[in-house]
């Protein structure tokens, strides 16, 4: 699809949104991802400019400006991670279409995307934890405490269960063995 008509697409739902009843947002399929992907813009700038631009909707944690290989200049796409991934859904809806050095940007979001692997003795540890865990947003500790607790008493009904069988198993082979012995 044609950059100008995505971008155009995504405003389109983000008007729709503002007019209609609805009680879910379109961003809520992207909650899971802190990343945004910017393309469409001039081949000229760092991340430096970038980041001067979408840091005012939140703490930038990992940027991935990409770059020709061989010659090291800008393709004129990137991705953002943001600390907080409401930060994504207010780049999306507010830089989405904006105009840097005459051209039209495109902002959307990333639903699966991860940092390119480089070497990663190079890096600090906190760059190397974003890369290997991504920034997704954690679970609150209480959904953690919640499923840590439904894993144990899973755990402890199987147990339980398991010293049933057991004890039934043992209760069947002792009348076994008296059966035997009072038949000779």
């Amino acid at each position: 699809m044609n950059p100008m008509t995505n971008v155009k697409n995504v405003l389109k739902l983000s008007e729709r949104e503002l007019t209609g009843n609805s009680k879910t947002s379109w961003h809520d399929q992207y909650k899971d991802s802190a990343w945004i992907f910017i393309g469409g813009m001039p081949y000229d700038l760092t991340e430096g400019d970038i980041i001067c631009v979408f840091s005012q909707y939140g703490e930038i944690v990992n940027i991935n400006l990409v770059r020709d290989k061989a010659t090291g200049k800008s393709r004129g796409f990137a991705f953002i991670c943001y600390e907080d991934q409401r930060s994504t859904i207010l780049a999306v809806d507010n830089l989405n279409g904006i105009k840097i050095l005459g051209r039209t940007i495109r902002v959307d979001h990333c639903e699966q995307y991860r940092a390119p692997n480089a070497d990663m003795s190079k890096i600090d540890e906190l760059t190397a934890a974003v890369r290997t865990e991504g920034c997704a947003p954690v679970a609150p500790k209480e959904e953690i405490l919640k499923v840590k607790q439904e894993k144990e008493h899973k755990e402890n009904k199987r147990k339980h269960k398991e010293k049933k069988r057991k004890k039934k198993k043992k209760k069947k082979s002792k009348r076994t063995e008296s059966d035997y012995s009072s038949s000779e």
